[in-house]
């Protein structure tokens, strides 16, 4: 098979993806992606405003006035190779083994914004008399801090009053095939760093010392069995894990003075951040322990319920595949956390996403063209003709 790009193949969506994956865009670095993506979208008759935040490049480009507004949004910045001389070809080289293009960002999600424009191209130069109006969102702070990037456009956005009506996000969704399954929500996550104060001695007289890992064990294993609500439609329960703990001076003849327990939640709409806090808290405090808990909010969960969004893309989907997609909630965080603040709808889809961060991350290219059209067909399902 050749390793070689295929930039002469008949799929435009296929080229601007290669396009765009030979473009080294590591957090927060955009290197060139979006003014490729202006170079499109201007002639289509967007008007196109680069939104700077620090080292992150952010656009927002809209055609049209009126509503209801769709909005494709999506992220040109890619996570780091990892150790390059593992991967069979370079990673920012696009590259074709077996029917899969490689390189990072092929599945997350060069390639879903590759098939945003086509999409949107196809649909506009088809149905010029469209009702409604079309934007991209698109960051180069997804897969980092993401503190100059989408949230960064919705304050923005939100300030001047400017109305969303649907969003698309275009992370690889899909898992055994494309359209199984696309998301309309996410889990919120929140952090804890709770360090337990106890009296550092010697271990043989326990009695002039305060262990605090014996001290923290009772609560921490009440905080794992603790039910935090209950699963529903959407949601399975919220989840409480710790991932570190550290204790002791690395002698075995000491008691420690302190032990740090890093701690996660993983929580649906069910629960709020400022409950889950409250009810942390309390279980310590009737432990009788002596500590500090300094909390971290990585994201607050979103919701979008079955309604007009989520029925346009499924009908595209089985359309263009023949698949009954399924909604879903599950895995970490996306931006449509910032956009669901102002958007009342926002979905995720895009390709499978078994590579996704992987050596040799890849899509296949029987998938290029089928989500490209399944975009397509969602404009279509979403902005039919003006009436006149």
């Amino acid at each position: 098979m050749s390793n070689t790009t295929t930039m002469s193949n008949d799929s435009k969506t296929l080229a601007l993806a290669e396009q765009l994956i030979a473009l080294s865009s590591v957090t927060p670095q955009d290197k060139g992606c979006q003014a490729l993506l202006i170079e499109l979208l201007a002639p289509l008759g967007f008007a196109c405003e680069t939104m700077q935040s620090g080292d992150v490049t952010n656009l927002w480009a809209r055609k049209g006035t009126t509503r209801p507004l769709l909005v494709f949004a999506g992220h040109t910045d890619v996570v780091p190779t990892g150790p390059r001389e593992q991967w069979q070809s370079d990673p920012f080289l696009p590259s074709h083994r077996d029917g899969k293009l490689y390189g990072r960002g092929a599945a997350d999600m060069k390639t879903s914004i590759a098939a945003m424009v086509v999409a949107v191209e196809e649909f506009t130069l088809a149905r010029p008399d469209h009702a409604g109006s079309i934007a991209f969102l698109i960051t180069s702070d997804e897969e980092g801090p993401a503190t100059d990037g989408t949230v960064v456009v919705c304050e923005k956005l939100k300030a001047r009053g400017e109305q969303l009506d649907y969003c698309i996000v275009g992370e690889p969704t899909s898992s055994s095939t494309l359209g199984d399954m696309i998301k309309n929500g996410r889990r919120g996550t929140m952090s804890g760093k709770l360090t337990v104060k106890g009296i550092q001695g010697h271990i043989a007289y326990p009695q002039l010392a305060k262990n605090p890992i014996h001290l923290a064990a009772p609560a921490l294993a009440e905080l794992a069995a603790e039910k935090w609500d209950k699963a529903n439609e959407y949601y399975l329960p919220t989840s409480w894990q710790m991932s570190n703990i550290h204790g002791g001076t690395g002698a075995s003849n000491v008691i420690p003075g302190e032990v740090v327990i890093d701690f996660n939640f993983r929580f649906s709409t069910a629960s709020s951040v400022e409950g889950l806090q409250q009810r942390v808290h309390a279980i310590l405090d009737k432990h009788g322990l002596e500590y500090t808990l300094a909390w971290t909010v990585g994201g607050r969960p979103f919701l979008t319920p079955r309604g007009t969004l989520s029925d346009a893309i499924a009908a595209a989907i089985k359309v263009e595949t023949g698949i009954n997609t399924e909604l879903s909630t599950t895995g970490g965080t996306s931006d449509g956390r910032f956009i669901a603040q102002i958007c009342p709808q926002v979905i995720e889809f895009g390709p499978p996403n078994a590579s996704i961060h992987k050596i040799d991350e890849h899509v296949e290219v029987q998938f290029i063209d089928p989500l490209k059209n399944i975009y397509r067909r969602t404009l279509e399902n979403l902005l039919p003709p003006a009436s006149t």
